[in-house]
């Protein structure tokens, strides 16, 4: 069941974010990563994005973005829509269990936005719409998990 996004003033506490966004299925990871960026420097934080050209590669930029104690935390963001094959599932489990890995290897909260959908009609009430926005979920999940590892 979809939630709407509340508006929320989450500190950054003077904390860098980077967000790692894939170019494929633009229109929808584009919208995601606006509304992600926005609500970090409505927080104060300092982004960085990087670009990779699709989902399959947001591991490795988290990867080497987290093996540089630079950020508080690091959002990914991709779109994956399920075709007449397997293929889609494959791509989803493999970054799914990658970021994972990274975000517990380096102990370092990696927000995972990268959905898989049936639908384009399940994209753009997710990714397009304010009510719903998936960036800007991803924006409060780091910006609370950061405050939670730096309270540890």
């Amino acid at each position: 069941m979809l939630r709407k996004v509340k508006a929320k003033t989450l500190p950054a506490g003077g904390g860098a974010f980077a967000i790692v966004a894939s170019r494929y299925n633009a229109r929808y990871v584009e919208a995601m990563l606006h509304a992600a960026r926005e609500e970090l420097l409505r927080a104060g934080a300092k982004v960085r994005i990087v670009r990779v050209p699709g989902a399959f590669e947001i591991p490795a930029a988290a990867s080497k973005l987290a093996s540089k104690p630079r950020y508080s935390a690091i959002i990914c963001l991709g779109v994956i829509f399920q075709g007449e094959t397997s293929h889609a599932q494959h791509i989803g489990w493999g970054v799914t269990h990658a970021l994972a890995q990274i975000q517990v290897r380096q102990k370092l909260p990696v927000i995972h936005g990268v959905f898989l959908f049936e639908k384009e009609k399940h994209a753009r009430v997710r990714c397009l719409g304010k009510k719903h926005n998936r960036g800007t979920e991803a924006a409060h999940t780091a910006l609370e998990m950061a405050r939670v590892m730096k309270s540890l």
